[in-house]
């Protein structure tokens, strides 16, 4: 019996879907993940997108993927609420297997057009971000997961990042979104190998995998260095097609395994090429590790939620967030907003910022810019 869904992040992207036709043409793709909240560009879903979406919902094989949410913001915001109000009503129209979001807070356009900015892991961010989770979990009224996060500051944070996930998700017996190429950026960046880093994360809490390409940034505070980030445009790295191999079979509630790419990096025919080859080569290790039947597919089930009507909010973690992301979008460069954070009341603080890592920072700083 099947428990493992090779499938596709399908969104209303002309590129994206010319590279896809082919793969729905051949009956391959068991699954698609589809950003429910990235419409904002149609007035309507056109029909045959609809009816794909219809079909994958029928056969339970459809995962809704959340973007612009916000899970962190310290205060919540109308639209955060039209967001959920939003995601009830789809939530009725189709059978979505599950709903995911991303960790963090965002201060750019949306997490693929900017950066989820990490949190401090204190026991009222956790609060809040809990808060949140019962809130999806309750207009979704399915299984509810988040994505770990690519960039962070320090290797102390990447190492406390599994653990608190696995907090965050406890009260709505949630799942994790173990994105690959998000934990290859972690691996480059901060030098550490998989086997050290991987044992921090709660896998049998992963249901779903990703895999994705990204992009290289040349440091300037650390001359010769190269960033990896979760750019999704581009083709997918073998390191990670390697990480994949190596952590399907640690994963016994594994479910999807997701191929996503930004149609920005689709658009040449070389390039479509590519996006269908490297989704048969991963569709080829996921039929392969399926027939050892080593998957219980734990569904997950949502508990009884006690969400109160008022959701929580931290007046002065909004004003750090706010003082940070004008620190990150306006500093000119990376001293400048080294010597801004170390005069504000962000030194010192739950945010940990003397343990920056300087490329790090001068990272993200970049990142905010370009995103103003």
């Amino acid at each position: 019996m099947q428990k493992l869904f090779s499938s596709i992040a399908c969104n209303l992207d002309s590129n994206l879907l010319l590279a896809a036709l082919p793969l729905f043409a051949s009956q391959k793709v068991q699954g698609i993940e589809w950003s429910f909240d990235t419409l904002f560009g149609f007035e309507k879903v056109p029909d045959w997108f609809e009816e794909l979406l219809n079909v994958f919902s029928e056969e339970e094989r459809l995962v809704g993927h959340g973007v612009f949410f916000s899970l962190f913001s310290g205060k919540w915001s109308e639209g955060q609420q039209t967001w959920l109000n939003h995601l009830r009503e789809v939530s009725a129209k189709y059978q979505f297997d599950h709903v995911t979001e991303h960790f963090g807070f965002m201060t750019g356009e949306n997490f693929h057009k900017g950066a989820p900015i990490s949190i401090p892991f204190t026991k009222a961010t956790l609060a809040l971000g809990q808060d949140r989770l019962k809130r999806i979990a309750e207009a979704a009224n399915c299984p509810v997961g988040l994505e770990n996060l690519a960039f962070a500051y320090s290797i102390e944070e990447v190492q406390r990042h599994g653990e608190f996930l696995s907090k965050l998700l406890e009260p709505v017996n949630g799942f994790i979104i173990l994105d690959l190429h998000n934990l290859y950026c972690q691996l480059h960046n901060f030098s550490v190998a998989y086997e050290e880093l991987i044992p921090f994360y709660p896998l049998d809490r992963v249901r779903e995998i990703h895999i994705s390409g990204g992009s290289w940034v040349s440091s300037e505070v650390e001359a010769g260095t190269q960033i990896r980030r979760d750019t999704h445009d581009d083709a997918v790295p073998e390191e990670v097609f390697d990480l994949l191999k190596k952590t399907i079979p640690l994963c016994p509630n594994l479910k999807f395994v997701v191929l996503e790419q930004l149609g920005t990096g689709l658009k040449t025919e070389v390039q479509k090429q590519q996006f269908q080859k490297d989704f048969f080569r991963m569709e080829a290790i996921v039929r392969k590790f399926d027939a050892s039947n080593n998957f219980q597919n734990t569904p997950f089930a949502l508990p009884s939620l006690d969400v109160p009507n008022t959701p929580i909010e931290d007046q002065e973690l909004l004003e750090q967030q706010q003082l940070l992301t004008d620190i990150l979008e306006n500093a000119v460069d990376y001293q400048q907003a080294r010597d801004r954070l170390s005069s504000s009341v962000l030194a010192n603080s739950s945010w940990e910022i003397e343990s920056w890592e300087p490329k790090m920072l001068e990272t993200v700083v970049k990142i905010a810019r370009k995103w103003k």
